[in-house]
């Protein structure tokens, strides 16, 4: 889709969609949610469980935003009461693989990082 637009994809400028992706991706309960979803399918309600401090709202938002962008894929049962599943795609997996190296390098870094702050 970028390539119709005439310009090469660079997170960098100004008005490259990708920011946008970038933003879902990395904002605080985007990571968290990959995370959580990198063991598998979740209902709502485990979801939020598993993700200590995330608003029902929060979640949802965040939920609406990754699965936009082909990173979450959400499936609805036609059941009573509804049952709706949360899954990566396989896109959503490869990009969940490359923030949980992120977070366990900031793990694992943490006792530095906050003895540099004081």
């Amino acid at each position: 889709m970028v390539a119709e637009v005439g310009f090469a994809p660079n997170v960098l400028a100004a008005e490259c969609p990708s920011r946008a992706v970038l933003k879902h991706l990395t904002s605080q309960w985007g990571v968290l949610v990959m995370l959580a979803l990198r063991d598998g399918t979740l209902r709502f309600s485990a979801l939020r469980r598993r993700i200590g401090g995330v608003s029902e709202r929060m979640l949802a938002q965040t939920l609406q935003v990754l699965e936009a962008d082909g990173l979450i894929q959400r499936t609805a049962y036609q059941v009573v009461p509804p049952h709706v599943d949360y899954a990566l795609t396989p896109l959503g997996a490869e990009a969940a693989a490359r923030v949980a190296d992120l977070t366990g390098w900031i793990e694992a870094k943490l006792p530095e990082i906050m003895a540099a702050r004081g």
